[in-house]
């Protein structure tokens, strides 16, 4: 198992792969450090001496300069270094060549083809409220449901509860459309209850008719208030959604129709070097045989934004990811909260100092593929390829927001461990193997083997055999087994 680890040649720090006491001695490129003190797993050592002001290096890119002098062999953190980032930024499309690691090795999974052509990796039965003030009754039916069939010929019942549907205004109402939409739409469910009061903004009718064309046996509607006995009613529709989606068989699919998004949350020093880089590799295979990933995390991109728009396939796209970026700089600005107020205190015990040292961490999930198109939050995509996505960092919000998308699953990393799951199975990796062996309730695949000899190439052949079998249904992601599945809306005004 290696110690420490120079990412970049260019790099003027190491990261500590485990904790590493004083006067422990690091090697790198002939030279030979002392550590002047303790340095935890994930944090930074310093490789040269540092004046106050200078920029350090990792990655091979700047993520932030100190704020005093630094000696050789001493931790680097947010105690002694700062961002470099300030205010908007302009950008200059620079296009990048890029090299296909992958070809098509032609590969299915087994999913479900609905009337409309679209495919599932799930066939579950889902209750949608819209709007808030119906939530007891929703899980009240699902219960009911779970308990009259015991679950038996599906892969779940789920109400999927939210605060939202009604004294929202502009954005944020149209934003509670556009997810439940997107929600009732996903084709991951076989049979779907979407179930209104029938006083709210987010009317029944309208909502409806948001939705556009729609398989009318497979999506009901119930408005409580215009009948005697809710539960009644709605276990009459819910009875015949199960019977039908009971009946629903798996066949083999090219992996061209699968859509996957890419998230990482609680992320830690080795975040940057195990998980995400390996994601990076399974996205640029997937695209690789004509399917889709979503990146998302937009204040996660700050710093290292000019990779992926230098990757934009075409000048549109670098144009859209441009206003992407701005857009959300914006939004910060327009609530007189700082651009760069990240990383989380998480994240910085974990070994990341600045949101630049974030973000060139982040954006190694997408690999190295082009960016073919750019997503609005709520809008589901079409475009295979690589795709990039606006909603925040935020964990549940934005594996919402990919889901949402149309992703079938997220995969998501992390450095210190979360439970949570969104509508759709939410795969957790984990950066480093002691989480792994200590969250095994939580975590479903380690990354963490990658600092302890085993090469990327094995390590992410595993990784793509494993989602090919959650998709087909082989497995369940944790999150599904234990039964943790939430949404959550972005919700950016008022509320009446």
């Amino acid at each position: 198992m290696n110690d420490y680890i120079q990412i970049n040649p260019l790099d003027n720090v190491a990261v500590a792969l485990h904790a590493l006491p004083k006067g422990f001695l690091v090697k790198i490129g002939g030279d030979t450090i002392t550590l002047q003190e303790d340095i935890p797993a994930g944090h930074k050592i310093a490789l040269k001496d540092f004046a106050e002001g200078e920029r350090l290096i990792k990655y091979g890119y700047p993520i932030s300069h100190t704020t005093q002098a630094v000696g050789k062999g001493h931790w680097l953190n947010e105690h002694n270094v700062h961002t470099n980032l300030s205010g908007l930024s302009t950008y200059t499309y620079q296009p990048t060549s890029i090299a296909q690691r992958f070809n098509d090795e032609h590969r299915s999974f087994m999913g479900y083809v609905r009337r409309n052509g679209d495919v599932g990796i799930r066939n579950e039965i889902w209750i949608v409220p819209t709007v808030g003030c119906v939530n007891g009754i929703a899980n009240q039916l699902a219960e009911q449901l779970r308990e009259e069939t015991r679950g038996e010929g599906v892969d779940a019942i789920v109400a999927f509860s939210h605060n939202y549907g009604c004294s929202q205004l502009g954005d944020d109402h149209e934003n509670t459309r556009r997810i439940l939409r997107d929600i009732v739409l996903h084709p991951n469910a076989g049979g779907v209850l979407v179930l209104s009061l029938g006083c709210e903004n987010n009317q029944p009718d309208a909502f409806r008719e948001f939705l556009g064309d729609y398989d009318e046996d497979r999506i009901k509607f119930l408005v409580c208030q215009r009948v005697d006995d809710e539960v009644e009613e709605g276990m009459k529709l819910l009875r015949g959604l199960y019977a039908q989606a009971r009946e629903d068989q798996r066949k083999a699919l090219p992996l061209s129709r699968l859509r996957v998004g890419l998230k990482c949350g609680g992320s830690d020093g080795l975040s940057g070097i195990t998980a995400n880089p390996m994601l990076g590799v399974f996205s640029d295979w997937l695209v690789a045989q004509g399917g889709t990933t979503v990146l998302t995390e937009v204040p996660e991109m700050f710093g290292a934004e000019t990779i992926l728009m230098n990757r934009a396939s075409n000048e549109q796209v670098f144009n859209d990811t441009v206003k992407m970026i701005n857009d959300f700089k914006e939004y910060f600005i327009q609530a007189n909260q700082p651009i760069y107020e990240n990383p989380s205190p998480g994240n910085k015990a974990g070994g990341i100092s600045t949101l630049e040292e974030k973000s060139l961490g982040c954006v190694q999930k997408s690999g190295s593929s082009a960016v073919e198109h750019v997503l609005h939050y709520g809008e589901r995509g079409t475009q295979p390829g690589l795709n990039l996505l606006s909603a925040p960092g935020n964990d549940l919000v934005a594996s919402t927001a990919l889901a949402s998308a149309g992703c079938h699953l997220v995969l998501f990393t992390t450095g210190r461990g979360t439970p949570f799951g969104t509508f759709v199975p939410t795969v957790k990796v984990s950066t480093n193997t002691p989480l792994y062996e200590k969250k095994r309730r939580w975590i479903d695949f380690n990354a963490g083997s990658l600092v302890e000899n085993e090469t990327m190439e094995t390590l992410s052949r595993r990784f793509m055999d494993f989602v090919v079998d959650v998709a087909s249904g082989k497995r369940r992601a944790l999150n599904e087994q234990k039964g943790y599945r939430e949404i959550a809306i972005l919700k950016k005004g008022v509320t009446l």
